[in-house]
């Protein structure tokens, strides 16, 4: 069976970073692109960032140059380091796992809450 859970949330003043972790269990993590969305309230989910199996990134315009995603194969954990995060950057962050190098893939985690706020 297939787990991804989320960690590493929280509160945090606008200038602020966080840094957000996946692990994911019951599959060959090292195949698997691992993705972030994130959902602020009354909006549709969105993406952030990704990296495939080879270790290319991939962001969304907003983000580019605050985040940085990566992954530890050896530990099954992609981390997304979040620096001069802004209120904008509030909602539930959520990663998602597949084997398609692009979009959504088949497993998601729980969300972990990010609000950036003074």
């Amino acid at each position: 069976q297939v787990q991804v859970v989320e960690s590493g949330g929280g509160l945090v003043q606008p200038g602020g970073s966080l840094r957000l972790s996946c692990a994911a269990s019951g599959i060959i993590f090292s195949i698997y692109t691992v993705g972030w969305y994130r959902q602020a309230p009354g909006k549709q989910r969105e993406f952030v960032a990704r990296i495939i199996s080879d270790g290319t990134p991939n962001y969304v315009d907003s983000v580019k140059g605050r985040f940085t995603i990566s992954r530890v194969n050896a530990k099954n954990t992609v981390n997304l380091q979040m620096n001069s995060l802004k209120p904008e950057d509030t909602g539930v962050y959520y990663c998602n796992v597949g084997l398609r190098v692009s979009g959504m893939g088949d497993y998601w985690g729980q969300g972990t809450q990010v609000t950036v706020s003074s």
